[in-house]
């Protein structure tokens, strides 16, 4: 286990810093899942089930770790995951993650509730970004959301869908994020949590203001705190949702369409049908839904359903380069990935970020040349397989 004097060397060294220096009711927002978060635990550990076949005697020395989607090409199969709150871990962090995204030619996906907004976050240069959706119960905000990110270049949307309801996260429960909490809770989650991490109140909490949702400010004028903007958002959440309205979205909306939280051969032909056009295979994060399949568990099915009418993304669990491969060797297009960015972007910032995204590139450079595949499309279900329990 590294110290904070060392060098981050992977995303749990990473996680590491990010504990020590976040207070502990955000680091566990970022860290936690549902219930007893089995499926977060198990989104890891089945990475960890599936063994690469070592080959050797090929010729390596030209490793391309690129790919083509959706219209752009990209360094690395992997997406920075839309986060909530993700301005919260890190002064202006959307803001600093479009930056090292940008740098390093992959897309970032912004959050519905983000701290940074859809306008301030393209200010940071030209290449366009992604947005990420919820169905709101008041559909004008929705529109008025989709017209905002076509007015900024944002040519890609990722539709979540499974948030009929929010997850029962329990470490949010006991620290007082989901509310309830007594008034020693309130005084230890603040103030004294506060005192307890200066230099994270220095950079978020005086430096990184203002602390609202930045997309939906328009929308709740008496917001005033993230916490209120969480109710809002929450009383809002549409549970009568169904693929009719993917097919209304669609109808208002020309640009590219992943439906994200798919994690079943039937809804992901469902999607497609809706007229995605693409999916993510996803539990989110196990943050909803705890006891369900791991992402990685379930997307050779989706595979097999979709084949190739669709590109097939997923998130959950990729913990470093060589699950990108493993994820791809499977049948995935790209990956998303969401707790690691957000675990280096509170510990270094933007340069812990560029950091660990050279992390990957390294893992996957080693984890291609050891088995062989000079390229992502030699990345086959034959260099991978699953160990016995």
């Amino acid at each position: 286990m590294p110290t904070l004097r060392l060098a981050p060397a992977s995303t749990e060294d990473y996680r590491y810093i990010a504990e020590k220096r976040l207070p502990r009711f955000l680091f566990d927002y970022v860290d936690g899942g549902a219930y007893g978060e089995v499926t977060l635990k198990e989104n890891i550990m089945d990475f960890h089930a599936l063994q690469m076949k070592q080959r050797v005697m090929r010729d390596v020395s030209a490793l391309d770790t690129s790919i083509e989607l959706f219209g752009e090409k990209w360094a690395l199969p992997v997406a920075l995951a839309p986060i909530g709150l993700a301005g919260m871990m890190a002064r202006r962090a959307e803001v600093q993650a479009k930056k090292a995204a940008d740098a390093f030619s992959i897309p970032f996906c912004l959050s519905t509730v983000a701290i940074c907004s859809l306008e301030e976050v393209a200010k940071t240069s030209s290449r366009p970004f992604w947005f990420q959706l919820y169905m709101l119960r008041d559909r004008e905000p929705v529109k008025e959301l989709l017209q905002r990110a076509k007015a900024v270049g944002v040519k890609t949307l990722v539709f979540t869908v499974d948030l009929a309801v929010v997850g029962a996260r329990y470490r949010d429960v006991r620290n007082g994020l989901s509310g309830g909490a007594g008034l020693w809770g309130k005084i230890r989650g603040g103030a004294v949590s506060y005192l307890l991490h200066p230099a994270w109140a220095f950079d978020v909490g005086v430096k990184g203001k203002p602390h609202v949702f930045g997309n939906l400010a328009a929308y709740v004028p008496k917001a005033t705190t993230p916490t209120d903007f969480k109710e809002w958002v929450e009383d809002q959440i549409d549970p009568s949702v169904t693929w009719k309205d993917i097919e209304w979205l669609r109808s208002i909306w020309d640009g590219n369409l992943l439906i994200k939280g798919v994690l079943s051969p039937e809804d992901a032909l469902a999607a497609h049908r809706a007229g995605a056009d693409a999916v993510v295979v996803s539990n989110h994060g196990g943050r909803q839904l705890d006891g369900v399949s791991s992402s990685i568990a379930m997307l050779p099915k989706v595979v097999e359903a979709l084949g190739d009418n669709i590109p097939i993304l997923m998130d959950g669990g990729v913990r470093s380069g060589q699950d990108v491969a493993k994820a791809i060797a499977l049948g995935a297009n790209a990956t998303l990935v969401g707790r690691p960015w957000v675990y280096a972007m509170a510990a270094k910032g933007e340069a812990g970020l560029t950091g660990l995204l050279k992390t990957f590139k390294g893992e996957m450079d080693v984890s291609m040349a050891l088995t062989g595949s000079p390229s992502i499309r030699d990345l086959t279900g034959d260099i991978v397989e699953r160990t016995s329990a």
